[in-house]
């Protein structure tokens, strides 16, 4: 029976790295949706309101993030839009490794060192999604049915 926790716990563990690393790349846009939801709740419009206009926001980073790295010619450009967008991302990955850490590793030093671990993965795997969402160069012709 033991042996079927541990599988269960490291299956767990898997599948949540998994969801983190997958949905990484959307830690930019939720934060700014629920930064302007709470805001937009605060000004009076009601938990409805908020969510509306949270979840408009949110979707607005996002499509405007990948428009941006779809039609940017300069690659420096392109660079800044995925470091902004990994930002958040190694942000979210600190927390989630931290918070496993905390409950396996006894030595505050430690989780420290695995929580930057976990926060450096995430954020680079962040960044490499949404550099390699965008192609190298955009294309026109493809678009204009040429």
């Amino acid at each position: 029976m033991l042996f079927l926790n541990i599988l269960l716990l490291v299956g767990v563990i898997g599948t949540l790295c998994w969801l983190l690393f997958t949905f990484a790349v959307y830690a930019l846009p939720l934060f700014v949706g629920v930064t302007v939801g709470i805001w937009t709740y605060g000004t009076g419009a009601g938990y409805i309101g908020g969510f509306i206009v949270g979840a408009v926001a949110a979707g607005a980073v996002a499509i405007l993030g990948q428009l941006i790295l779809a039609f940017a010619r300069p690659l420096w450009i392109r660079l800044i839009v995925a470091l902004v967008f990994a930002g958040p991302a190694a942000v979210a990955g600190y927390a989630a490794t931290h918070g496993i850490a905390k409950y396996l590793i006894p030595s505050e030093g430690w989780q420290m060192a695995f929580s930057i671990i976990g926060a450096g993965a995430v954020g680079i795997t962040s960044l490499f999604r949404m550099a390699g969402a965008a192609s190298s160069e955009p294309d026109f012709e493809r678009a204009s049915g040429s």
